[in-house]
């Protein structure tokens, strides 16, 4: 690397930090908001988190500002915002009855989250491909807090105790670091066509999402952990189906 580009890479752009810093604060203020038991201001607090998290990427893009210290920061703040806050918050609403099986959900939902980061920062940045390796932990955390905000929907405020709970933070848990592939939604299909049917499918579901926010967005972040397992089945029955392919004759 020359000292140009380990200049660049380096370099500290206010900008882009400055989104990236606001998910942080988010992140660490409903950590507080946990612990006081205010549970559906947690919740709410890591899906802004998670919107300056996605703007921070594109801020830095459009500025021209990105570096490798905007990408290490951004890593550290996602550990805040997405695995230790979300832990918390699902420990305190509704994982400490189960005792010591509480918390250790907690803890190896904060370990997959940093084991998930570190090899999200460790592959090939020339890869072509679309798609996530693993469940991305913003969603993982999306799905906490949505199932938190449709609790709340239905009357069900403060703690809580089901064993479905648990079970979903194990389950989170292992998806985050699994090899199941989640659509990634950075590279749009290009196109005028393809493009004006995407605005309108975004706009119906802009609709429906205002309409009831609780039971959508819980809905939507259901689906998406769903289709990780769900395409790795449905591709593996088209393999089975296709069967073994035939032997290729290499007599001249």
């Amino acid at each position: 690397m020359s000292d140009n580009q380990q200049e660049t890479s380096s370099r500290f752009y206010p900008l882009p930090c400055m989104f990236t810093l606001a998910s942080l604060f988010f992140g660490f203020y409903s950590m507080i908001a946990s612990i006081n038991k205010d549970f559906k201001i947690a919740a709410i607090a890591i899906l802004v988190a998670a919107i300056f998290d996605g703007l921070d990427g594109r801020v830095a893009r459009m500025t021209r500002s990105t570096s490798q210290f905007g990408v290490e920061l951004d890593s550290l703040c996602d550990m805040v915002s997405f695995g230790v806050a979300p832990a918390l918050l699902a420990y305190l609403w509704a994982l400490h009855p189960y005792g010591r099986y509480g918390w250790l959900a907690a803890f190896l939902y904060v370990a997959m989250t940093s084991l998930r980061l570190a090899r999200f920062n460790s592959q090939d940045t020339k890869s072509d491909s679309k798609d996530f390796v693993g469940l991305p932990c913003p969603a993982a955390a999306a799905m906490i807090v949505t199932s938190v905000l449709f609790s709340y929907y239905l009357g069900i405020t403060g703690e809580v105790k089901h064993i479905l709970l648990l079970l979903l933070v194990y389950l989170l848990s292992y998806l985050m670091v699994s090899t199941h592939k989640y659509l990634s939604f950075k590279k749009p299909a290009a196109g005028k066509l393809k493009t004006f049917q995407i605005l309108v499918v975004l706009l119906l579901l802009f609709i429906l999402i205002a309409s009831e926010p609780d039971i959508m967005l819980f809905a939507i972040c259901l689906l998406y952990i769903a289709s990780g397992p769900g395409l790795a089945i449905y591709t593996r029955i088209r393999r089975i189906k296709k069967g073994p392919e035939p032997p290729q004759d290499h007599s001249s």
